[in-house]
């Protein structure tokens, strides 16, 4: 293997094929669950709200995870995790296929099931570090999301087979099941450790301290509310409103496949990452998130099931090559003892206005109508996108660290010196 193949390095391999267990199941799960619910004679508005505990629940849960994820190792946080979600999506099996589940069941057991994801996160994106050199790490991300995207595509496939032929709840059990073996991996990941503290701090103070790094840098919280925008917009869209436009449609099964483009697209995107890195890589990632509008306008005014294919693919190959130069970005700017909470809030300020777009889009497509919400969604999106390609700290952040950063006086916080240093005019330390 090349010398900076992150494969030469045993833990990166173990966090390699947890994630990807891991992520087999998941890919399983939102379909088997969306149609579990409509078979129960739910509504999409009461979709919405099992949908929206989960994504609650996630949201109110992050910032503990960042914390969490800060303070105690890593591997042995996502082993717990695992567990934890194993219990809960095992539980969810076996209502369904047992025909006692219940709208309200389904939605508690999300709730804990959101909390035990809300952890996980900061976790595992924070760990990646620690098991490559900094030169290995663009190509890490890539591969990582190439695994992860690709047992996305092989569990949506087969939880399409799954749902149409045999019921949701073996796929539910399927993902129940990817939990189960994927706990015993992470343990096996042994990264290197973080700066140790020289201080015994509080909860709160840490929380101040990543919040700090989170808003000193205009570029993170201006691609983060962007993303607050484009991720209410689109999961609203295409969790509540696609397997009602589906069942009116073309059919569950057709469905599955149309979502699976997504992420074969997201499989593309990784390679073209892997050999593709523009000087201005975040901002390119910006911008070319505005494609993720196209399958949402699509599904509103021609919801067949090549074109609709076509355009969720275009999102993959889209979205990844944001997703490689965000990891990348935070990864190398970041200090590595504060990097988990850093995530903890992007995700907080990406995931939080998820569960309003999911408990809204079902009453307002019965008010105004599925199309129109769809189109709205759309919209959104394409402006959210536009807006923070246009904002200067996003245009000036490059993948050529060296050219653009010079050093300030040095700083200590939270007992870990950092160096104060200036970003294309964006206050960053490092």
């Amino acid at each position: 293997m090349p010398r900076t193949s992150p494969f030469r390095h045993r833990p990166f391999r173990y966090l390699f094929a947890a994630r990807f267990i891991n992520v087999l199941g998941n890919g399983v799960a939102p379909i088997a669950l969306a149609f579990a619910v409509l078979d129960l004679g739910g509504s999409a508005a009461q979709l919405g709200i099992v949908v929206a505990a989960r994504s609650i629940a996630n949201v109110a849960v992050l910032l503990v995870g960042g914390v969490i994820a800060d303070r105690l190792p890593r591997n042995l946080v996502l082993l717990g995790t695992s567990v934890l979600a194993a219990l809960t999506q095992g539980a969810v099996a076996w209502l369904v296929l047992s025909g006692s589940a219940s709208i309200l069941v389904l939605a508690c057991l999300g709730v804990v099931n959101g909390a035990a994801a809300a952890v996980a996160l900061p976790a595992s994106s924070a760990l990646i570090p620690q098991t490559v050199p900094e030169d290995a790490l663009r190509p890490a991300n890539a591969l990582l999301r190439l695994g992860l995207n690709g047992g996305t595509v092989l569990g949506a496939v087969s939880g399409a087979g799954l749902v149409a032929l045999i019921g949701p709840g073996w796929g539910l059990a399927l993902d129940a099941f990817s939990f189960a073996l994927a706990g015993p991996l992470f343990l096996l990941v042994r990264g290197r450790p973080t700066a140790k503290r020289t201080e015994s701090t509080s909860p709160l103070h840490d929380l101040r301290v990543g919040w700090r790094e989170f808003t000193g840098r205009p570029w993170v919280w201006v691609v983060v509310l962007q993303f607050a925008l484009v991720n209410a917009a689109f999961t609203g869209a295409i969790a509540v409103l696609g397997p009602v436009v589906a069942d009116a449609s073309f059919g569950r099964a057709s469905w599955g496949l149309v979502t699976a483009a997504e992420t074969v697209g997201l499989v593309a995107g990784g390679f073209v990452a892997l050999r593709w890195q523009p000087r201005r890589a975040l901002l390119v990632g910006v911008l070319l998130t505005a494609v993720c509008a196209l399958p949402v306008a699509l599904l509103a005014a021609a919801p067949a099931v090549p074109l609709l294919a076509a355009a969720f693919f275009a999102g993959g190959v889209a979205i990844e090559q944001f997703g490689v130069a965000w990891d990348q970005s935070l990864q190398t700017r970041i200090p590595p003892d504060r990097l988990a909470r850093v995530y903890s809030y992007d995700a907080v300020g990406s995931f939080a206005a998820i569960p309003l777009g999911e408990l809204l889009v079902g009453p307002l497509a019965d008010q105004v109508g599925v199309q129109t919400v769809l189109l709205s969604a759309a919209a959104t999106i394409a402006c959210a996108c536009a807006a923070a390609a246009l904002t200067p700290a996003v245009q000036r952040l490059t993948t050529d660290r060296g050219a653009q950063e010079s050093a300030a006086p040095a700083e200590t916080v939270d007992g870990v010196r950092a160096d104060a240093e200036t970003i294309g005019g964006v206050q960053a330390e490092s």
